[in-house]
């Protein structure tokens, strides 16, 4: 009977096929699904959560600022605004000049955050729930940690610049 022969580890101590980005990506599906259950509950997916909180929190704001902010593209920010315009719950308006245009709240997109921040806030107790305070606290360190890192090189990268990965 032949056994699996184990990986032989990278530089980094990890087994080759330990890819950060597809452990990333099942963590965010696992997480996402708990949210976007209970969100759903309010009638909203996870993402228009999210919209509606920083429109909330930010606006009026233009839609580049508001990308910008969300840490997505402009075409991405437009595609989920539309279904918020269409129900009433974010309204597009004039900016400051012709060619402008400002985001906004309304009261029943303040009113559809309310519902939906209280299935947000049991999705949240869920999450601690299952991981515990002590590692959803370690677990928020280390994406803060990584964030400012890589958010500092892609700072500082040229586009299409190709990184070196010593082998």
């Amino acid at each position: 009977m032949k056994t699996a022969k184990a990986p032989e580890p990278t530089a980094t101590g990890l087994p080759a096929q330990a890819c950060t980005n597809f452990k990333l990506r099942q963590l965010l599906r696992s997480v996402s699904r708990l949210y976007d259950g209970q969100i759903a509950q309010a009638g909203l997916k996870g993402s228009q959560f999210s919209l509606l909180s920083h429109v909330l929190a930010l606006g009026p704001i233009a839609p580049s600022e508001l990308a910008g902010r969300m840490g997505m593209d402009a075409s991405t920010l437009t595609r989920n605004l539309r279904p918020l315009i269409d129900k009433g719950w974010v309204l597009q308006g004039p900016g400051t000049d012709a060619r402008s245009r400002l985001i906004t709240i309304s009261a029943d997109g303040v009113t559809k955050h309310a519902q939906a921040r209280r299935h947000w806030k049991r999705a949240q107790q869920l999450l601690a729930d299952r991981l515990g305070d002590d590692e959803l606290a370690a677990l928020h360190r280390m994406i803060e940690h990584a964030q400012s890192r890589l958010q500092a090189v892609d700072a500082n990268e040229p586009v299409g610049r190709t990184i070196k990965t010593g082998r």
